[in-house]
Protein backbone atom coordinates (compact mmCIF):
# COMPACT_ATOMS: atom_id res chain seq x y z
CA UNK A 1 0.00 0.00 0.00
CA UNK A 2 1.82 3.65 -0.90
CA UNK A 3 0.36 5.96 1.62
CA UNK A 4 -3.33 6.98 2.39
CA UNK A 5 -6.36 7.77 0.61
CA UNK A 6 -9.08 9.96 2.38
CA UNK A 7 -11.98 8.49 4.96
CA UNK A 8 -14.15 9.41 2.40
CA UNK A 9 -12.45 8.14 -0.71
CA UNK A 10 -11.99 4.65 1.02
CA UNK A 11 -15.22 4.55 2.02
CA UNK A 12 -16.65 5.38 -1.31
CA UNK A 13 -15.18 2.66 -3.43
CA UNK A 14 -14.77 0.12 -0.46
CA UNK A 15 -17.77 -1.79 -1.65
CA UNK A 16 -16.45 -2.21 -5.03
CA UNK A 17 -12.60 -3.06 -4.01
CA UNK A 18 -14.20 -5.63 -1.75
CA UNK A 19 -16.01 -7.29 -4.61
CA UNK A 20 -12.41 -7.31 -6.42
CA UNK A 21 -10.24 -8.50 -3.31
CA UNK A 22 -12.13 -11.32 -2.01
CA UNK A 23 -12.14 -13.71 -5.12
CA UNK A 24 -8.19 -12.88 -5.22
CA UNK A 25 -8.03 -13.69 -1.31
CA UNK A 26 -10.29 -16.65 -1.97
CA UNK A 27 -7.82 -18.43 -4.39
CA UNK A 28 -4.85 -18.00 -2.34
CA UNK A 29 -6.97 -19.68 0.80
CA UNK A 30 -7.84 -22.40 -1.75
CA UNK A 31 -4.27 -22.87 -3.28
CA UNK A 32 -2.73 -23.06 -0.23
CA UNK A 33 -5.37 -25.51 1.40
CA UNK A 34 -4.76 -27.59 -1.67
CA UNK A 35 -0.88 -28.01 -0.92
CA UNK A 36 -2.11 -28.78 2.95
CA UNK A 37 -0.65 -25.74 4.15
CA UNK A 38 -3.88 -25.25 6.18
CA UNK A 39 -4.78 -28.21 8.04
CA UNK A 40 -3.52 -29.55 11.55
CA UNK A 41 -3.56 -28.01 14.67
CA UNK A 42 -5.56 -24.34 14.70
CA UNK A 43 -3.53 -21.36 13.95
CA UNK A 44 -3.00 -19.10 16.76
CA UNK A 45 -3.56 -15.18 15.85
CA UNK A 46 -1.43 -12.09 16.58
CA UNK A 47 -2.09 -8.74 15.88
CA UNK A 48 -2.08 -5.51 17.68
CA UNK A 49 -5.54 -2.83 17.64
CA UNK A 50 -7.58 -3.28 14.65
CA UNK A 51 -5.70 -6.05 13.70
CA UNK A 52 -6.25 -8.48 16.41
CA UNK A 53 -10.28 -7.07 16.35
CA UNK A 54 -10.09 -8.34 13.17
CA UNK A 55 -9.28 -12.08 14.41
CA UNK A 56 -12.32 -12.71 16.87
CA UNK A 57 -14.86 -13.87 14.43
CA UNK A 58 -12.94 -16.15 12.78
CA UNK A 59 -11.72 -17.83 15.92
CA UNK A 60 -15.17 -18.04 16.53
CA UNK A 61 -15.59 -19.93 13.96
CA UNK A 62 -12.76 -22.00 13.73
CA UNK A 63 -13.75 -23.10 17.80
CA UNK A 64 -17.37 -24.03 16.08
CA UNK A 65 -15.92 -26.42 14.38
CA UNK A 66 -14.27 -27.97 17.13
CA UNK A 67 -10.57 -26.92 16.51
CA UNK A 68 -8.52 -25.74 18.75
CA UNK A 69 -7.82 -21.42 18.21
CA UNK A 70 -7.15 -18.46 20.10
CA UNK A 71 -5.87 -14.64 19.27
CA UNK A 72 -3.39 -12.97 21.21
CA UNK A 73 -2.19 -9.33 21.73
CA UNK A 74 1.52 -9.91 19.76
CA UNK A 75 2.65 -7.25 22.96
CA UNK A 76 1.35 -8.45 25.69
CA UNK A 77 3.60 -11.49 26.26
CA UNK A 78 7.07 -12.11 26.37
CA UNK A 79 9.23 -13.42 23.52
CA UNK A 80 10.07 -15.81 22.67
CA UNK A 81 6.78 -17.83 21.97
CA UNK A 82 6.78 -20.63 24.03
CA UNK A 83 6.81 -24.20 22.24
CA UNK A 84 4.16 -25.03 19.83
CA UNK A 85 2.39 -26.93 17.36
CA UNK A 86 -0.19 -24.24 16.27
CA UNK A 87 0.97 -22.00 13.07
CA UNK A 88 1.06 -18.24 14.08
CA UNK A 89 -0.36 -16.40 11.61
CA UNK A 90 0.80 -12.46 12.22
CA UNK A 91 -1.90 -10.09 11.09
CA UNK A 92 -0.63 -6.21 10.26
CA UNK A 93 -1.96 -3.97 7.61
CA UNK A 94 1.08 -2.74 6.88
CA UNK A 95 3.63 -5.91 7.53
CA UNK A 96 5.48 -3.37 9.62
CA UNK A 97 4.21 -3.98 13.23
CA UNK A 98 6.70 -4.28 16.04
CA UNK A 99 5.66 -6.69 18.31
CA UNK A 100 3.64 -8.34 15.67
CA UNK A 101 6.89 -8.69 13.64
CA UNK A 102 8.93 -9.65 17.19
CA UNK A 103 6.61 -12.54 17.48
CA UNK A 104 6.63 -14.15 14.08
CA UNK A 105 10.90 -13.63 14.27
CA UNK A 106 10.82 -15.82 17.64
CA UNK A 107 9.04 -19.30 16.37
CA UNK A 108 10.28 -21.72 13.56
CA UNK A 109 10.21 -20.68 10.30
CA UNK A 110 7.34 -23.63 9.55
CA UNK A 111 4.73 -22.31 11.81
CA UNK A 112 4.89 -18.75 10.42
CA UNK A 113 2.00 -17.19 8.51
CA UNK A 114 0.80 -13.82 8.11
CA UNK A 115 -2.51 -11.89 6.94
CA UNK A 116 -0.58 -8.57 5.62
CA UNK A 117 -1.92 -5.53 3.16
CA UNK A 118 0.99 -3.66 2.38
CA UNK A 119 4.43 -5.61 -0.31
CA UNK A 120 7.05 -6.04 0.34
CA UNK A 121 7.18 -5.58 4.17
CA UNK A 122 9.47 -7.00 7.01
CA UNK A 123 6.62 -9.22 8.51
CA UNK A 124 6.04 -10.47 4.96
CA UNK A 125 9.61 -11.26 3.99
CA UNK A 126 9.86 -14.04 6.76
CA UNK A 127 6.38 -15.85 6.91
CA UNK A 128 4.17 -17.78 4.29
CA UNK A 129 1.56 -14.92 3.79
CA UNK A 130 -1.82 -14.07 2.68
CA UNK A 131 -1.81 -10.87 0.89
CA UNK A 132 -4.27 -8.18 0.68
CA UNK A 133 -3.25 -6.84 -2.12
CA UNK A 134 -1.91 -3.42 -1.90
CA UNK A 135 -5.33 -1.98 -0.95
CA UNK A 136 -5.53 1.99 -1.19
CA UNK A 137 -7.18 2.64 3.08
CA UNK A 138 -7.13 5.59 4.87
CA UNK A 139 -5.26 6.08 8.07
CA UNK A 140 -8.13 5.02 10.44
CA UNK A 141 -8.54 2.03 8.41
CA UNK A 142 -11.85 0.85 6.67
CA UNK A 143 -11.35 -1.29 3.63
CA UNK A 144 -7.68 -2.62 5.24
CA UNK A 145 -9.38 -3.84 7.73
CA UNK A 146 -13.03 -5.40 6.33
CA UNK A 147 -10.47 -7.24 3.72
CA UNK A 148 -8.32 -8.86 6.86
CA UNK A 149 -11.52 -9.76 8.46
CA UNK A 150 -12.59 -11.31 4.96
CA UNK A 151 -9.01 -12.96 4.57
CA UNK A 152 -8.95 -14.33 7.94
CA UNK A 153 -12.73 -15.43 7.61
CA UNK A 154 -11.97 -17.70 4.50
CA UNK A 155 -9.01 -18.86 6.30
CA UNK A 156 -11.19 -20.14 8.98
CA UNK A 157 -13.44 -21.41 6.79
CA UNK A 158 -10.91 -23.51 4.82
CA UNK A 159 -8.67 -24.72 7.35
CA UNK A 160 -8.31 -28.36 8.06
CA UNK A 161 -10.62 -29.55 5.14
CA UNK A 162 -13.42 -27.17 5.36
CA UNK A 163 -14.73 -25.05 2.22
CA UNK A 164 -15.42 -21.63 1.89
CA UNK A 165 -18.47 -20.29 2.87
CA UNK A 166 -20.94 -19.54 -0.16
CA UNK A 167 -21.72 -16.14 1.18
CA UNK A 168 -18.45 -14.79 0.49
CA UNK A 169 -19.16 -14.84 -3.27
CA UNK A 170 -21.88 -12.05 -2.77
CA UNK A 171 -20.66 -10.58 0.49
CA UNK A 172 -19.30 -7.70 -1.76
CA UNK A 173 -23.09 -7.20 -3.21
CA UNK A 174 -24.56 -7.41 0.26
CA UNK A 175 -22.10 -5.39 1.89
CA UNK A 176 -23.70 -2.27 -1.22
CA UNK A 177 -26.62 -3.03 -0.61
CA UNK A 178 -26.74 -2.88 3.45
CA UNK A 179 -24.49 0.11 3.14
CA UNK A 180 -27.34 2.24 0.69
CA UNK A 181 -30.19 1.15 3.32
CA UNK A 182 -28.58 2.21 7.01
CA UNK A 183 -25.93 5.03 5.12
CA UNK A 184 -28.79 8.10 5.64
CA UNK A 185 -30.38 6.39 9.00
CA UNK A 186 -27.06 5.61 10.92
CA UNK A 187 -25.81 9.07 10.02
CA UNK A 188 -28.74 10.42 11.22
CA UNK A 189 -27.88 8.71 14.52
CA UNK A 190 -24.96 10.94 15.24
CA UNK A 191 -26.79 13.79 16.83
CA UNK A 192 -27.11 11.56 19.76
CA UNK A 193 -23.13 11.37 20.19
CA UNK A 194 -22.58 15.78 20.05
CA UNK A 195 -21.85 15.99 23.35
CA UNK A 196 -21.21 12.68 25.00
CA UNK A 197 -17.61 12.04 27.22
CA UNK A 198 -17.58 8.09 26.39
CA UNK A 199 -19.26 5.09 24.93
CA UNK A 200 -19.36 1.93 25.72
CA UNK A 201 -18.93 -0.75 22.72
CA UNK A 202 -20.10 -4.39 24.12
CA UNK A 203 -20.50 -7.24 21.79
CA UNK A 204 -21.92 -11.00 21.84
CA UNK A 205 -19.15 -13.48 21.45
CA UNK A 206 -18.39 -13.67 17.89
CA UNK A 207 -18.35 -9.95 17.98
CA UNK A 208 -16.36 -8.66 20.49
CA UNK A 209 -13.83 -7.63 17.90
CA UNK A 210 -16.76 -5.65 16.17
CA UNK A 211 -17.07 -3.93 19.48
CA UNK A 212 -13.00 -3.36 19.99
CA UNK A 213 -12.84 -2.19 16.39
CA UNK A 214 -15.55 0.25 17.29
CA UNK A 215 -14.04 1.54 20.10
CA UNK A 216 -10.70 2.16 18.19
CA UNK A 217 -12.38 3.92 15.53
CA UNK A 218 -14.28 6.18 17.99
CA UNK A 219 -11.46 7.42 19.68
CA UNK A 220 -9.29 7.98 16.30
CA UNK A 221 -11.71 9.58 14.22
CA UNK A 222 -14.52 11.18 16.71
CA UNK A 223 -11.86 11.80 19.56
CA UNK A 224 -14.54 10.18 21.95
CA UNK A 225 -13.05 8.00 25.15
CA UNK A 226 -14.62 4.75 24.29
CA UNK A 227 -14.19 1.04 25.49
CA UNK A 228 -14.68 -2.22 23.86
CA UNK A 229 -15.81 -5.40 25.64
CA UNK A 230 -17.72 -8.50 25.70
CA UNK A 231 -21.25 -9.16 26.94
CA UNK A 232 -21.01 -11.57 29.75
CA UNK A 233 -17.80 -8.97 30.84
CA UNK A 234 -19.91 -5.61 30.45
CA UNK A 235 -22.84 -7.43 32.80
CA UNK A 236 -20.35 -8.53 35.36
CA UNK A 237 -20.46 -4.74 36.79
CA UNK A 238 -19.15 -2.80 33.78
CA UNK A 239 -22.15 -1.47 33.23
CA UNK A 240 -22.76 -0.08 36.59
CA UNK A 241 -20.98 3.00 35.55
CA UNK A 242 -23.23 3.82 32.52
CA UNK A 243 -23.31 7.57 32.15
CA UNK A 244 -24.48 10.11 29.52
CA UNK A 245 -23.14 8.17 26.74
CA UNK A 246 -24.41 6.67 24.52
CA UNK A 247 -24.08 2.52 24.33
CA UNK A 248 -23.53 0.94 21.28
CA UNK A 249 -24.25 -2.74 21.37
CA UNK A 250 -23.88 -6.07 18.93
CA UNK A 251 -25.62 -9.32 18.84
CA UNK A 252 -28.98 -10.95 18.79
CA UNK A 253 -29.46 -12.59 22.58
CA UNK A 254 -28.65 -11.17 25.83
CA UNK A 255 -27.73 -8.43 24.04
CA UNK A 256 -31.35 -7.58 23.05
CA UNK A 257 -32.24 -7.57 26.84
CA UNK A 258 -29.47 -5.49 27.43
CA UNK A 259 -30.18 -2.69 25.31
CA UNK A 260 -33.80 -2.72 26.56
CA UNK A 261 -32.56 -2.40 30.52
CA UNK A 262 -30.16 0.21 29.32
CA UNK A 263 -32.56 1.95 27.09
CA UNK A 264 -35.36 2.22 29.74
CA UNK A 265 -33.15 3.36 32.26
CA UNK A 266 -32.87 6.71 30.16
CA UNK A 267 -29.85 5.21 27.88
CA UNK A 268 -29.59 5.90 24.55
CA UNK A 269 -28.36 2.68 22.58
CA UNK A 270 -27.66 1.84 19.06
CA UNK A 271 -28.10 -1.98 18.94
CA UNK A 272 -27.14 -3.69 15.64
CA UNK A 273 -28.63 -6.79 15.32
CA UNK A 274 -29.87 -9.76 12.86
CA UNK A 275 -33.55 -9.41 14.64
CA UNK A 276 -36.34 -6.89 14.68
CA UNK A 277 -36.55 -4.68 17.14
CA UNK A 278 -38.27 -2.20 17.77
CA UNK A 279 -38.20 1.57 18.26
CA UNK A 280 -38.35 3.81 21.41
CA UNK A 281 -37.25 7.27 22.02
CA UNK A 282 -33.68 6.02 23.54
CA UNK A 283 -33.15 2.35 21.44
CA UNK A 284 -31.91 2.81 18.09
CA UNK A 285 -32.28 -0.21 16.53
CA UNK A 286 -29.88 -1.09 13.03
CA UNK A 287 -30.92 -4.44 11.47
CA UNK A 288 -28.20 -6.46 9.32
CA UNK A 289 -29.01 -9.58 8.08
CA UNK A 290 -28.06 -13.18 9.25
CA UNK A 291 -24.44 -13.79 8.17
CA UNK A 292 -21.70 -16.00 9.52
CA UNK A 293 -20.15 -14.23 12.20
CA UNK A 294 -16.84 -13.15 9.96
CA UNK A 295 -19.59 -12.41 7.07
CA UNK A 296 -21.60 -10.01 9.81
CA UNK A 297 -18.24 -8.57 10.95
CA UNK A 298 -17.94 -7.20 8.17
CA UNK A 299 -21.38 -5.47 7.72
CA UNK A 300 -20.67 -4.34 11.80
CA UNK A 301 -17.68 -2.34 10.46
CA UNK A 302 -19.71 -0.65 7.84
CA UNK A 303 -21.97 0.45 10.01
CA UNK A 304 -19.15 2.35 12.78
CA UNK A 305 -17.44 3.19 9.73
CA UNK A 306 -20.94 5.26 8.69
CA UNK A 307 -21.51 6.16 12.29
CA UNK A 308 -18.15 7.46 12.98
CA UNK A 309 -17.95 9.52 9.90
CA UNK A 310 -21.21 11.12 10.68
CA UNK A 311 -20.09 11.93 14.63
CA UNK A 312 -16.93 13.56 13.47
CA UNK A 313 -18.70 15.69 11.06
CA UNK A 314 -20.81 16.56 14.03
CA UNK A 315 -18.22 17.17 16.72
CA UNK A 316 -16.40 19.24 14.21
CA UNK A 317 -13.45 16.58 13.84
CA UNK A 318 -11.26 16.52 10.81
CA UNK A 319 -10.96 12.65 10.57
CA UNK A 320 -7.53 13.01 8.17
CA UNK A 321 -5.50 14.10 11.65
CA UNK A 322 -4.23 12.14 14.41
CA UNK A 323 -3.13 14.09 17.57
CA UNK A 324 0.35 11.06 18.33
CA UNK A 325 2.23 9.67 16.40
CA UNK A 326 4.29 7.24 17.86
CA UNK A 327 7.60 5.85 16.28
CA UNK A 328 8.36 2.90 17.70
CA UNK A 329 4.95 0.57 16.81
CA UNK A 330 6.25 0.54 13.36
CA UNK A 331 9.83 -1.26 12.10
CA UNK A 332 11.17 0.45 9.24
CA UNK A 333 10.22 -1.17 5.26
CA UNK A 334 13.66 -2.64 5.24
CA UNK A 335 13.70 -4.63 8.66
CA UNK A 336 13.00 -8.07 9.14
CA UNK A 337 14.52 -11.09 6.76
CA UNK A 338 15.75 -12.98 10.42
CA UNK A 339 15.08 -17.01 9.86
Amino acid sequence: MKGYITYASARATQAEELGRAIPLIADQVEARSALGQLAGPGPIFVGIGASLAAACAPVWELRSRGIHSLRLGAGDYPVPFPPSVHPIVGISQSGRSAETLAVLESVPEELRFAVVNSEPSPIGRIASTLSLGNLADSYASTLGYTATVAALGLLADVWDGGTPDAGWARLAETFAEVEDRLTAPVSALAELFATVSSSDFVGAGPAVGSAEAGALLFREVARIPATGMSTRQYLHGSMESAGDGVHVVFGDSRELDLATTLADAGHHVVLISAESVAATSTLHPVRLPKLPAAQRAVLEALVMQILVGAVAEVRGVDIEEFVFHNADTKVSVDAGGAA
